[in-house]
């Protein structure tokens, strides 16, 4: 009877042992899987507040803004695309629309965006941006405006400090505005 006791004293440690393995195997697993989860939702997906007018009337200063980030790997930007763009050495992120991709030329007269000397024709603005003479836009950039045209409220490629952004610093694409709710409209695709 002894020998059976010690047996299964030996067989229910030996279990124990087994258990408490296996829920650490089972934990490191769970652990290992929800860091995956986090790293694909953080870097294909974010919420970007918008701070001040500059795209105002699409926006307004406090919506939160949905911002898509894999197209970013898999597409050429557009025309009428609205981008957050990271701008590090700022410390901070910006939203703007795409107006102008590399090698397009810019110009603004009588408060009409021409692209390649095709006006656009937009939906969403607000104001009468300033006369700008001809940018064109150099490989691996684009030119992006706030949809706020009056002057002084988006500073933007017109801006000579900001000039044409290079295609690697979009963070991503915006999709939906979350708070309000709406989607964003694009203007007229000229191609």
């Amino acid at each position: 009877m002894e020998k059976t006791m010690n047996g299964n004293f030996k067989k229910n440690e030996f279990n124990a042992e087994v258990q408490k393995k296996s829920t650490l195997f089972e934990w490191v697993k769970f652990s290992i899987s929800l860091l995956l989860i986090i790293i694909i939702i953080h870097n294909s997906i974010g919420l970007t507040t918008v701070s001040g007018y500059s795209m105002m009337p699409t926006f307004q200063d406090g919506n939160l803004v949905l911002e898509e980030k894999v197209s970013k790997y898999f597409k050429d930007p557009k025309i009428g695309d609205v981008v957050v763009i990271n701008r590090q050495e700022q410390g901070y992120k910006i939203i703007k629309r795409i107006l102008g991709l590399p090698g397009d030329t810019i110009e603004i007269k009588s408060g009409i965006i021409y692209v390649n000397q095709n006006p656009i024709p937009e939906i969403t603005t607000e104001g009468f941006p300033p006369d700008m003479q001809a940018v064109r836009v150099p490989k691996n950039h684009i030119f992006v405006i706030g949809d706020n045209r009056n002057p002084g409220e988006s500073i933007d490629s017109r801006d000579p400090s900001v000039g044409p952004i290079q295609t690697d610093e979009i963070d991503g694409y915006a999709l939906y505005s979350l708070k309000p709710f709406g989607s964003i409209p694009k203007p007229i695709n000229l191609n």
